[in-house]
């Protein structure tokens, strides 16, 4: 861990807590400092200034010189950030099972001792039978034909075949009390944005069921084909959870738009999922301001469509012929005849949801999920973030991305209830809704924390119910997670990477493990990685490294088909083998620590080739990011030279205040490479470049390749006037 720039906890003064903390009592904060120290080893002094100092109310100057004080000299680049305790590592899911279970999980076929987390994640990997059925049978997921065996060889099947002969339906799984888990306790709690003193919003199991039933007849009653494909174009709200369980239920297949595109990207995924119908809203409220939508879907040529008024108006104006308002929709049934509903139960891989990439360089994929895939989001759920019945579980998402219908599947199937805010979630009313739901695991995307962190909008809250966090999606920032820790009593950080081709992750973080900022402490379970040398050939498991990743493909709940595109070219075609098996392709770069962690290093087409060494777009833009208060972000881009040659290094700058100027470019610019040397002294700016904002997919990925373009294309047209 680099430590030129922070003082060793032992060397900190009075003087240095006061001029970090105007306004406290550095005299006692000091004192504190001292009584810590007394602790044996870096680890366990973080832990106890974690306990007994570093309250939400310290100034995060003291958290952040703290943290890197007491690192100082750490052997290495992830220090744990979060250490389990004992007394509460057997409480979570995982620690149960060791406790309850242990060398008798699969009783005398499987000889070596299951006492630690790693263990396990060698059983599942090497007993997937064994593996699954016990979680499985810990989540009470119910099958109305049982599968003759968990796994099977089957060429038909990429990593062969998963639950053969099984029938199921995951929303009937969803809409099932959990053992120990009452009908009537909560399974949504909600707000909407601009309520933020009002009482919280509840809807019970058993009210959920009643209502997904409901509108699963009055689907039935359009008199579409069963397995009709029926898209969703709207917030994550209660009523879009209840339309999109009541499709599963039906035997229908959901697919999954986000309500943020505009028409042409809802055109173009009505038309490859081919989809007979579309539920909308006619407006989306933010800040009580009315962002039109059922007016794009209409733009979007979309099927017949059924809106429902944002304001609860019965009467929605400027209606297509062939539309239907929600009140029109529902009134085709009895609602008290439409309380109950004959689930549609079907082979596991019959199809549940299509979902779409970001289709940052054209026609995105069309992923289809399957009754299976729901199982390995919860699973993860289950696993990872420790999610428990009776838990609250929050993750601001849209179901257009694979984290809506993640959340859905995570919560409920894990007898949780789910959390949802009906607003912008960088706002106080969302850190509001978090206290006062009392969220027991927050999902984030680090977006969202920069925006908190900056605004400091979460102060005075109490978020001593959350238990752990988790964070998906980008990159995240070392200080900004530090701080968020610092919200909740330094509760970890499960970091959680993987695929909507996935249904879920394969590189995440555990209850049970030590948890280091912006790193993943172990495959997902289930889940063999590999990294590939420059040769393209994958690196001994354990051994450190850094380059593309590959993955087992006998991956639960992975995707075996795509839509419009062929999955073997995609995930297969030029990968090498491994025991037999041909690897699965994914494009992300990671990195195997000396330690044991992994830390993502960005997209493989985002790794630049600087003075002939190769090095993470991601890696540079988070040294940059510090070098002026007056930075929001960064993006580092390898432009080449006009005429070829090597590739020079370009970083846009984004500024926290868009009016607000930095005089001298050539000093910021010095700046970038003072910095860069400590990363390797042969990085160096070529240019800095002020921009209002950067490029991202709608799931919030950085298209670096769109500036590289532009600045290309700037300097090859400055060029062309010399």
């Amino acid at each position: 861990m680099a430590t030129t720039l922070h003082k060793p906890l032992g060397a900190i003064t009075v003087d240095d807590l006061a001029a970090a903390a105007p306004g406290s009592d550095a005299t006692a904060l000091h004192a504190a400092l001292r009584r810590a120290l007394d602790s044996h080893g870096p680890t366990e002094v973080w832990g106890e200034l974690c306990r007994s100092v570093l309250c939400p109310s310290v100034p995060f100057a003291v958290h952040r010189m703290l943290y890197y004080g007491c690192f100082a000299g750490f052997p290495s680049p992830t220090p744990p950030a979060w250490t389990p305790d004992p007394k509460e590592s057997v409480l979570t899911n995982v620690g149960r099972v060791l406790e309850a279970r242990g060398r008798n999980l699969i009783g005398d076929a499987y000889k070596d001792p299951i006492t630690s987390f790693p263990d396990l994640h060698k059983f599942s990997n090497e007993n997937p039978e064994a593996y699954w059925k016990m979680v499985f049978e810990d989540m009470g997921i119910q099958f109305s034909v049982e599968p003759s065996c968990i796994w099977r060889e089957n060429t038909a099947y990429p990593g062969g075949e998963w639950l053969p002969g099984a029938e199921l339906n995951a929303a009937v799984n969803c809409l099932t009390a959990k053992p120990g888990r009452s009908s009537d306790g909560p399974a949504i709690v909600w707000r909407d944005e601009g309520k933020d003193s009002d009482p919280l919003n509840f809807m019970s199991l058993e009210d959920l069921r009643k209502k997904v039933c409901l509108v699963a007849n009055a689907i039935d009653a359009l008199e579409l084909p069963k397995g009709s494909a029926i898209a969703i174009d709207m917030p994550m709200d209660v009523n879009a959870v209840v339309i999109y369980l009541a499709i599963v239920l039906a035997g229908y297949v959901v697919v999954s738009i986000a309500d943020s595109f505009a028409a042409p990207a809802i055109s173009m995924r009505l038309k490859l999922s081919e989809a007979k119908a579309i539920f909308t809203q006619d407006y989306i409220l933010r800040d009580d301001k009315e962002l039109p939508l059922y007016s794009r879907v209409v733009e979007a040529k979309a099927p017949m469509a059924i809106v429902i008024p944002v304001r609860g108006s019965l009467l929605i104006k400027g209606l297509r012929v062939d539309d239907l308002s929600w009140q029109d929709f529902l009134g085709r049934v009895n609602y008290t005849e439409a309380e109950n509903y004959t689930a549609v139960n079907q082979p596991a891989y019959a199809f549940t949801n299509i979902l779409f990439s970001s289709g940052t360089t054209g026609e995105p994929k069309a992923i289809p999920w399957t009754h299976i895939t729901p199982l390995k989001a919860a699973a993860d759920g289950w696993c990872h973030m420790d999610i428990r019945k009776g838990d609250v579980v929050a993750w601001p998402t849209n179901l257009g991305w694979m984290m809506g219908p993640w959340l859905v599947y995570a919560s409920l199937l894990n007898g949780a209830s789910m959390a949802l805010y009906n607003g912008s979630p960088n706002s106080s009313g969302f850190a509001k809704f978090v206290q006062d739901a009392k969220v027991t695991m927050l999902g984030l995307v680090p977006s969202i924390v920069r925006t908190w962190k900056n605004t400091d909008c979460t102060a005075g809250l109490d978020w001593s119910s959350i238990r752990c966090f988790s964070s998906s999606g980008e990159a995240s920032s070392v200080d900004d997670y530090l701080w968020l820790m610092g919200r909740a009593g330094y509760k970890p950080v499960i970091e959680y990477c993987g695929g909507t081709e996935i249904g879920g992750g394969f590189v995440t973080g555990s209850m049970l493990q030590p948890q280091a900022l912006s790193a993943f402490s172990t495959p997902a379970m289930g889940c063999n990685l590999f990294i590939l040398d420059s040769s393209g050939n994958p690196l001994p498991q354990d051994s450190v490294g850094i380059g593309e990743l590959a993955l087992d493909p006998t991956l639960f709940g992975s995707s075996t088909t795509l839509l419009n595109a062929d999955h073997q070219e995609v995930y297969f075609n030029g990968m090498p083998e491994w025991h037999g098996k041909i690897l699965r392709r994914h494009g992300d770069e990671f990195e195997r620590t000396s330690d044991g962690y992994y830390r993502a290093h960005g997209r493989a087409d985002d790794t630049m080739n600087l003075g002939g060494i190769k090095v993470s777009s991601i890696e540079i833009e988070r040294i940059c990011n510090r070098v002026h208060d007056a930075i929001l972000e960064t993006a580092a881009i390898g432009v080449p030279p006009v005429g070829g040659g090597p590739e020079q290094l370009t970083i846009a700058v984004v500024l926290k205040d868009q009016s607000s100027q930095i005089e001298d470019l050539n000093q910021l610019k010095l700046a970038c490479n003072m910095a860069l040397k400590k990363l390797n002294p042969l990085f160096k700016v070529s240019s800095v470049v002020i921009v209002p904002s950067l490029p991202r997919t709608a799931s919030n990925k950085v298209m670096r390749r769109v500036l590289r373009k532009e600045f290309s294309q700037a300097a090859q047209a400055k060029h062309s006037k010399i």
